[in-house]
């Protein structure tokens, strides 16, 4: 139960890997707050932890929004007196090219993707206790990429980046920045991607299970990895060494 007595905030959570993991987190004892810009599927998968016999709340937030994240931090500490975990799952990706794409579409994947980064550790940092852990969602866009998806490949770089600036910024406090790197994963994120269904980005080797992915970062943001900061794990079923 390596969660009792932990106050665990995932974004994303009302669906595929947010939802998974913070399934596994409440059945390690964790107190879930799930944000997702769908109430209703955050709703349910509190729900389910609920149904499991688990604690948790269900949180509306679009991440990118600075009062909004600020929201559910503070439902967080009023709920449950601290944050001890936050997983930054919550993304969005467009499909046009640089040339093409609206300002306004180019600026909204940034924060989404890595505003929402920033924003949980503005506000979230400032009530983690030593021991605490972030845990960003990347992608192994970061590293190799296609066609269309600048906008969501700059963020999940910039993700890492972050990572490491931050683990640095927070050794002090005693909390550690870390993040895994997904690559195909049974999520209707991928299989909603234009790129694969033309056949442009193909998806070949493993797909991973969105629990796959939970289990890994439930291992990050544990005290099993007390001794891993600042790293980026590549959880994609060796996919980026077929790119």
């Amino acid at each position: 139960m390596r969660f009792t007595g932990k106050t665990c905030i995932v974004t994303g959570g009302g669906s595929g890997i947010g939802r998974a993991t913070a399934l596994r987190m409440a059945s390690e004892g964790g107190r879930l707050i799930v944000a997702d810009l769908d109430l209703q599927s955050a709703q349910a998968t509190v729900d389910q932890i609920h149904a499991a016999g688990g604690e948790g709340i269900a949180a509306a937030c679009d991440v990118g929004d600075s009062a909004e994240v600020q929201a559910v931090v503070a439902a967080a500490v009023k709920s449950y007196g601290s944050v001890d975990v936050v997983v930054n799952d919550a993304a969005m990706m467009t499909f046009t090219p640089i040339v093409d794409i609206a300002e306004a579409d180019f600026f909204k994947v940034i924060a989404t993707n890595l505003g929402s980064v920033f924003l949980f550790a503005k506000y979230g940092v400032p009530h983690m206790n030593a021991g605490g852990a972030i845990v960003n969602v990347s992608s192994v866009h970061a590293h190799r990429t296609t066609e269309n998806v600048v906008p969501y490949a700059a963020s999940k770089g910039a993700i890492e980046a972050f990572t490491r600036g931050l683990s640095i910024e927070l050794a002090a406090r005693k909390i550690r920045v870390n993040a895994v790197a997904p690559g195909a994963v049974d999520t209707p994120m991928l299989w909603n991607n234009p790129n694969v269904k033309s056949g442009a980005e193909k998806v070949t080797g493993a797909i991973g299970k969105p629990e796959d992915l939970a289990a890994a970062i439930c291992f990050i943001a544990s005290s099993d990895a007390a001794f891993v900061n600042g790293a980026t794990l590549l959880v994609d079923g060796g996919r980026l060494a077929q790119l």
